[in-house]
């Protein structure tokens, strides 16, 4: 009843996992060295999104100058 479901020792089952066990011994690329590359494979979408954000940012920026014009004059 107290016997294991299955037929190898304990021993030789783990000798068998750190044999099978992956050797990769590189780690594995950071987010930054990710981003990059997805930068330059999809060149104009980046840029599209750099545009979009560089007018967005400059409209707020603008927009403040005026409320705080209007507002403080």
């Amino acid at each position: 009843m107290s016997q294991p479901h299955s037929a190898i020792p304990a021993s030789e089952e783990s000798a068998a996992e750190t044999q099978t066990a992956p050797t990769n011994t590189a780690p594995p690329p950071s987010y930054v060295k990710l981003a990059m590359r997805n930068m330059v494979r999809k060149r104009a979408t980046s840029l599209f999104h750099f545009a979009l954000t560089a007018a967005g940012l400059l409209g707020v920026l603008v927009g403040l100058a005026f409320l705080d014009r209007y507002f403080n004059s």
